[in-house]
């Protein structure tokens, strides 16, 4: 098979990034034979299967059309292995929960596996390229650790960070704002990355194509994740204070987000961010900073965390002063589990948080989502406490006396908000985390209405 094909292209690793990154190149390089591998049997059964394992837009039609041609999934990783010219690292790094570093340093202990199974299984030189987020110079150990036996063989490490929205991640691809790919700058860490932009450029427009240092590439990818999560923690923070002035943040966004300087994009208030990459990369930061002694950077960076942390038990709060300082035994529908909409992730999704501060209190919770309520039962499925989920909105409000709009589905923008007041116990509550409804329609239809960063809109006095 491998004659039949320009580079045999081997990514470990078929989550969120794997996956549509590798179905991409595939699509767009039907020169180079593509293969995705996981320990995750069931993953790589969905992958071959009418089903995929995870919900992006555009994603079907893309494995589908390179799928069984050159782009292929398989649990075979040892002979995948020993098959490959390049191997793309796309495992999980999440963040340590034990010893040195816990709750900040990023577990490496599924990337490290991964390096010495690539050395164990390998027979002749390759172009390791990671694609997980990792702390920078975490390059330098990989090599350490691929260079450490064979002395016939060479392995390039080389950094090629992802920059993907979920959501929106096939068309991040097809249309980048940039690639990043970093190397060693010796003759043969050069050579490898031209290798790396060669197959970029098959749809990439070179000026779009940066080639750099590993070390600023890896470091790229976290500085990127702080500036956008630094922008939703500090209109968050204005938000709180527009609650208290009777200030409307979406306002005061929209004059600011005019000046050129500054731009429109990620200031929209709301619950806080999500998803698997801002809060764990941040941390990251804090704790390689006070390694360095860095006590004041790691500092700001940790406020960022802290206040997306105060936003989520913020809007908790306001539920529980608005429904008269009382949750227990009230029924609350969640419109929304995922982190944002288009996707059926629910990792570090606010929504989590809120759903057991709401348990905490007593409340019964009725959960609705178009795309994640397989993830959340997973996420509450320790949780004590009564839970409902119910994919049908309409449904899952009926006896409810409060809405929880906590992701940015479209589908909730146009519901029939009459239709729904009815079904529910009076006085009927709607805390929009996301400002996406119409809150003056629903006032008037009769909803107590607590949009976050404005006044809210009520009939109780």
């Amino acid at each position: 098979m491998k004659k039949d094909f320009k580079k045999n292209i081997l990514c470990i690793g078929a989550g969120y990034v794997g996956g549509p990154t590798m179905a991409v190149i595939a699509h767009k390089c039907p020169q180079y034979k593509v293969t995705l591998v996981d320990v995750n049997h069931e993953r790589i059964r969905e992958w071959n299967s009418d089903r995929l394992p995870i919900y992006e837009p555009g994603l079907d039609d893309v494995v589908m059309a390179a799928r069984g041609k050159n782009l292929f999934f398989s649990t075979d990783i040892e002979n995948s292995i020993r098959e490959a010219d390049i191997i793309f690292v796309s495992v999980n790094t999440p963040t340590k929960t034990f010893g040195v570093g816990a709750g900040m340093a990023a577990d490496l202990q599924y990337w490290e596996k991964t390096a010495r199974q690539i050395l164990e299984c390998s027979e002749s030189p390759k172009i390791i390229v990671e694609k997980s987020t990792l702390p920078v110079r975490t390059a330098l150990a990989m090599e350490r650790i691929l260079n450490s036996d064979h002395d016939s063989l060479r392995f390039d490490v080389l950094s090629n960070p992802e920059f993907l929205a979920e959501g929106t991640a096939v068309n991040d691809l097809l249309h980048p704002d940039r690639v990043l790919v970093g190397s060693r700058l010796t003759d043969s860490g050069i050579a490898a990355r031209q290798q790396i932009v060669d197959i970029y450029a098959n749809w990439v427009p070179r000026e779009k194509i940066l080639a750099s240092d590993v070390w600023s590439s890896e470091l790229s990818k976290l500085v990127a994740n702080v500036f956008l999560s630094q922008r939703i923690s500090t209109i968050n923070a204005i938000s709180a204070i527009c609650e208290k002035t009777e200030a409307d943040v979406t306002r005061v966004a929209r004059a600011v987000g005019m000046d050129h300087r500054i731009g429109a994009k990620y200031l929209n208030a709301s619950i806080g961010f999500g998803g698997s990459c801002f809060k764990k990369d941040i941390l990251n930061l804090v704790y390689i900073c006070k390694n360095y002694g860095l006590n004041e950077v790691a500092d700001y960076l940790h406020s960022v965390v802290k206040m997306n942390d105060y936003q989520k038990e913020r809007f908790v709060e306001n539920m529980l002063q608005a429904m008269f300082n009382t949750l227990a035994g009230k029924r609350i529908c969640i419109f929304g589990f995922a982190f944002k909409a288009d996707t059926g992730d629910t990792r570090e999704s606010p929504a989590i948080y809120i759903a057991k501060r709401l348990l905490e209190e007593q409340a019964d919770l009725v959960v609705s989502d178009p795309k994640a309520l397989r993830n959340a039962k997973e996420d509450l499925s320790d949780e004590g406490g009564h839970v409902e989920f119910i994919e049908d909105p309409y449904q899952a409000v009926s006896g409810c006396h409060a809405i929880a709009v906590l992701t940015e589905w479209d589908l909730y923008k146009s519901l029939d908000y009459q239709k729904i007041f009815q079904k529910m116990i009076k006085p009927a509550f709607i805390f929009d985390g996301r400002n996406i409804i119409d809150h003056q329609r629903c006032f008037d239809i009769g909803f107590n209405i607590y949009p976050i960063g404005k006044p809210p809109l009520t009939h109780l006095g």
